[in-house]
């Protein structure tokens, strides 16, 4: 037998005290000749009390007696037995132990007996992993030789022979030195001697290439025990010789699958995550790998099944790694695309799911090495002698191949690397299908919260807006804050910001769901404080309906927000809160303020018995409004009132414009990541000049339609508008009319140009107009209709003495042809009035 020097496994030459199993030696009458410290501790008795003695003295118990003579028959015949025995203890109790019992050679064809016996409960948890423990129970090949005290050979089983190919005859007598390299027998001897000083158990593991499989390194677990006499003195050395190549191995694939879990996914990057599996695979597992996904999982998409009589499979290469990466130049570039060719083994593992193997590769045949001759080429020149291709699989679906191959190393690859392979591939896939999942959901995530958020804001002739935001939840990329600008009639502007309690996507749906109801409430043209307690209605119908979902009172859906209407003509601003921030207010000079606005219950929190109060400010041109929630201007560190002050620092920049105020209050952020969602909503307001406003008031008088047609027309003329002036005089005369019809007190009419034209009735009616359908026979009902098709949009609001009916017309410049009807004429009706 070749040796490879007396080095271990994994750590310098270092004999272990293990208490492996307990030895007994028996001569041809059954009589011990030799017991160990081991079996004194198993069994109570001292070697004085058993040697010299016959073994049925402790083995079996009285009443087995005739068992211990049918398994002695049971020896001589078949040469040794196993099984399962009971013995007795000294204090008398019987224990039930797995015994292997070998036959030992001597000189002149002399024999003994070698008695083993392992009990796994009166071990240590060190000792319930020894080589020979675990031997013994499998019943696997033991090498055993019995030394005398001057380290001489006296007896041998056959197993040692087929472990380092050196018959029994040649070992008789003779020592280590006479069979073994002089350094490895030097090394045991030392192992030996020691165990004859101290009387323990010791364990040497060493390499070595058995003359059964010379191709292949073995390992080798050596342990040695102290055989005493019956006044305790040493009269040997046992040593029992196991080939642990396979616990080796099996150790080897435990490491790297251990490493494999620190190692790969430790991000949450498919192409980087493909690179962690190839970086790990050399040189542990192989001299060169490579990860190739399905070209749609690299981007994040699942992929789509691959068939037979499809196109070619399409692969990015996620991971490339080598043993060398100068020498040979390999093709392999990470991030390329792979076409696989449809006969290859490549395609196929893809098809099918199921890993390849060729332990010896052959790089000269075949349709996929004619389709790529040149690749062929470089892969022969680098030596790769043996391939492994392994399907990435997750969830039924193939992500990917991961490639091994061999060319330093010059064993093959054989079954037990695929099966590695394969196991440390799974590893992968689930790093990778939770990428993948993480990359899908990050999508919908931000796809739901680009639809939720405004696209392209737009304050009209009110205000100048610009915002920002950033979601505590960096991985998904949205959170339950949002905000929005709503363009209102009579070119007004509504300003909300709001936050729901919690972060991800749960409170991003939440948040969805008050914004649109936001939105629905100020079509209504409602004040704020009304929108607020009709928006804390419906947080509260949403609590009620997380409680019916879940029988059980779930957790409750909190809100804040703030709302505000900016008028551009009376450059009047009302707002309302609900435990909000309320905003910042710095003028055109730079001076910041807070407005005294009251706070307000947040939404959601059964506290609507207490309603909302508006307030209302005067705003110069140019002023700008900050509305922001607590995560701009709250942090563990400070108190809210140093974030305002930040805050307020960070804008009063008059001149600047709203993007680069943007950027410098996002720069008083720490610099980790936040702990709440924060979002930043600045305008700047604008003001209508007194030229782009007309306002008459009208009299409760019939007669006052045609002055009204009249004034309006002269204001349009004047306004370079003359195309407006019969659709608007047609509008006019249906909403006085009707004003005239349907209130007590005198009106007001008001044009307005700015985007639009609008033109407002007000009236004292608080009623609020509903359009009919009147029939074909009926004389009137069909006012409102015919506003409808004349205007862009038209409706109404509430007003402090009664209600605002309105309606716009695009300018010339953006106006769409004149509807078919103006050139028919006008009923001139108005229409009927229902409450």
């Amino acid at each position: 037998m070749t040796h490879t020097g007396h080095s271990p496994l994994a750590e310098p030459a270092k004999p272990r005290e293990i208490p492996d199993a307990a030895i007994a030696m028996i001569d041809a009458e059954g009589t011990v000749t030799g017991w160990t410290q081991a079996a004194q501790r198993l069994v109570g008795y001292s070697a004085g009390e058993v040697v010299g003695r016959s073994a049925a003295h402790v083995l079996p118990p009285p009443e087995d007696a005739g068992r211990a003579s049918e398994l002695a028959e049971q020896c001589r015949a078949q040469g040794g037995w196993s099984g399962t025995v009971a013995v007795r203890h000294r204090d008398g109790h019987t224990l039930t132990m797995t015994l292997r019992v070998s036959l030992l050679w001597g000189q002149n064809a002399g024999t003994r007996w070698l008695v083993s016996v392992t009990d796994i409960g009166s071990l240590s948890s060190e000792a319930a992993t020894g080589p020979v423990r675990e031997s013994l129970l499998a019943r696997a090949p033991i090498g055993i030789v019995v030394y005398d005290p001057q380290l001489r050979c006296g007896w041998v089983n056959d197993a040692m022979e087929r472990h380092d190919g050196v018959p029994r005859q040649r070992r008789f007598g003779r020592r280590l030195k006479d069979s073994l390299p002089a350094f490895e027998a030097e090394a045991l001897e030392v192992v030996m001697r020691q165990v004859l000083k101290s009387g323990t158990t010791m364990v040497h593991e060493f390499r070595a290439w058995p003359p059964a499989d010379r191709r292949r390194e073995h390992a080798f677990s050596a342990s040695f025990f102290c055989l005493q006499g019956a006044d305790g003195t040493p009269v040997g050395v046992c040593s029992m010789t196991v080939d642990v190549t396979g616990n080796r191995r099996a150790r080897e694939r435990l490491a790297i699958l251990s490493e494999a879990g620190t190692r790969i996914g430790s991000t949450l990057d498919l192409m980087q995550t493909g690179q962690e599996l190839a970086e790990l695979a050399v040189p542990l597992l192989a001299d060169h790998a490579l990860v190739d996904l399905v070209e749609s999982v690299s981007f994040g998409v699942e992929p789509s099944a691959v068939t037979a009589s499809g196109s070619r499979p399409v692969l990015r290469r996620a991971g490339v790694a080598t043993i060398d990466p100068g020498v040979p130049k390999l093709p392999f570039v990470r991030e390329e695309v792979i076409h696989a060719h449809r006969a290859s083994p490549f395609a196929a593992a893809l098809r099918t799911g199921r890993a390849y193997l060729e332990p010896v590769l052959d790089t000269h045949a075949g349709p996929w090495v004619d389709h790529d001759p040149v690749r062929a080429q470089k892969v022969r020149d680098s030596g790769i002698h043996s391939l492994m291709v392994v399907p990435i699989r997750a969830r039924s679906s193939v992500l990917g191949l991961a490639i091994f191959a061999r060319s330093e190393e010059p064993t093959p690859f054989q079954e037990d690397d695929l099966l590695l392979a394969e196991e440390l591939v799974t590893r992968a896939a689930l790093c990778l299908d939770n990428a993948l999942r993480y990359a899908r959901e990050r999508a919908a995530a931000l796809t739901l919260q680009r639809a939720l958020l405004p696209h392209r804001m737009q304050g009209g002739a009110a205000v100048e807006v610009a915002s920002r935001y950033v979601p505590a939840d960096i991985d998904h990329g949205v959170g339950g804050d949002w905000f929005d600008v709503i363009e209102l009639s009579g070119a007004r502007v509504a300003l909300v910001v709001g936050d729901v309690v919690g972060h991800g996507i749960n409170a991003a749906a939440t948040m969805g769901r008050l914004r649109t109801a936001v939105r629905t409430l100020a079509d209504l043209d409602l004040p704020p404080d009304e929108l607020l307690a009709h928006l804390d209605d419906t947080v509260r119908r949403l609590n009620d309906e997380e409680a019916d979902l879940s029988d059980e009172v779930g957790a409750v859906v909190g809100a804040t927000c703030l709302y505000a209407v900016y008028d551009p003509v009376t450059r009047r601003c009302t707002m309302a809160r609900a435990g909000h921030p309320p905003p910042l207010i710095i003028d055109p000079q730079g001076q910041v303020s807070f407005p005294d606005l009251p706070t307000g219950a947040p939404l959601g929190l059964g506290l609507g018995v207490v309603p909302f109060e508006s307030a209302e400010l005067e705003l110069p041109e140019g002023s700008l409004l900050a509305f922001y929630s607590d995560g701009l201007v709250e942090s563990r560190d400070d108190d809210i009132d140093v974030g305002l002050h930040r805050l307020g620092a960070a804008l009063a920049q008059p001149g600047s414009s709203l993007e680069d105020l943007c950027s410098r209050a996002m720069e008083t952020l720490p610099t980790q990541a936040p702990a709440d969602d924060v979002t930043l909503l600045l305008a700047r307001t604008r003001a209508l000049q007194p030229a782009q406003v007309a306002s008459w008031d009208l009299p409760n008088e019939l007669a006052t339609v045609p002055a009204a047609r009249h004034l309006a027309a002269r204001q349009l003329t004047e306004w370079g508008l003359e195309p407006l002036v019969r659709p608007m005089e047609l509008i006019i005369s249906e909403l006085v009319t009707n004003a005239i019809r349907h209130s007590d007190g005198p009106s007001r009419l008001r044009l307005i140009q700015h985007r639009v034209l609008t033109c407002e009735v007000f009236d004292t009616n608080t009623s609020q107009p509903r359009p009919r359908h009147p029939h074909s026979l009926d004389g009137d009902g069909r006012g409102l209709f015919l506003v409808a098709q004349l205007s862009r949009r038209w409706g109404s609001r509430s007003g402090a003495d009664g209600k605002v009916v309105w309606a716009e017309q695009d300018l010339p410049s953006a106006a769409l042809a004149a509807p078919p009807m103006l050139q028919q004429g006008s009923p001139g009706h108005g229409s009927q009035q229902r409450t």
